[in-house]
């Protein structure tokens, strides 16, 4: 499996109308879960998140809003951000155009946000174009830092490596609140907290787009 931990400069060339980073000229972290709600998995990451009054956004499937919408409630509630990551997780590359705007409308009916991020961050051109329409008005959220935790090639450790090493002010790191990554994403996200609070970092949610 291959995939660049830190987003290369021609990617966001390549997809200048997507949001790779926010300008921040403080110190201010964004951390992202994708893939949730998890019925124990989303519970964990806000407790940790909470111990340092720390905001996130989360980039939700819309049949796991449905499945576990008490959790949905959950990250609502304790002021994070929620975002819509289609209704069953599909690839836009390999899916027809028709079929992939129909399943992130789906999703749009139970997931109020104006934020999208297209699951494997997998999207045409075309595609990219729609989600700026009246039916649709949503803003595409990629990321900068990959920490990896889908991967289960890399052990823990390396996860929070990934993160601890490339992370800065602006960054828009991704982890994911599931049962793939949860033996990475348990070691690292409680690691990450601590190492960038003691660094004198804030961990704020994307809400102004």
């Amino acid at each position: 499996m291959f995939y660049s931990i830190k987003t290369p400069w021609w990617l966001k060339l390549l997809y200048k109308d997507c949001i790779w980073q926010i300008k921040d000229t403080t110190k201010n972290i964004f951390l992202t879960f994708d893939d949730g709600p998890h019925p124990t998995i989303t519970p964990f990451v806000l407790d940790e998140l909470k111990k340092y009054n720390a905001k996130a956004t989360f980039f939700c499937i819309g049949k796991n809003v449905l499945l576990h919408n008490d959790i949905y409630r959950r990250i609502i509630t304790e002021g994070h951000t929620i975002a819509n990551h289609t209704h069953n997780h599909l690839n836009g590359w390999k899916t027809d155009n028709d079929i992939y705007l129909e399943n992130i409308a789906e999703a749009k009916k139970h997931i109020d946000s104006k934020l999208f991020r297209p699951p494997y961050g997998r999207i045409t051109k075309y595609q990219l174009q729609q989600l700026t329409t009246k039916r649709f008005q949503l803003r595409p959220i990629m990321w900068s830092v990959l920490s990896g935790d889908f991967d289960k090639k890399i052990t823990p450790e390396k996860c929070l490596s990934n993160v601890v090493k490339n992370a800065k002010s602006g960054s828009i790191i991704v982890f994911h609140d599931s049962e793939k990554a949860f033996e990475r994403l348990q070691y690292a996200l409680p690691k990450v907290l601590e190492y960038f609070t003691r660094q004198g970092y804030s961990f704020e949610k994307i809400d102004h787009f």
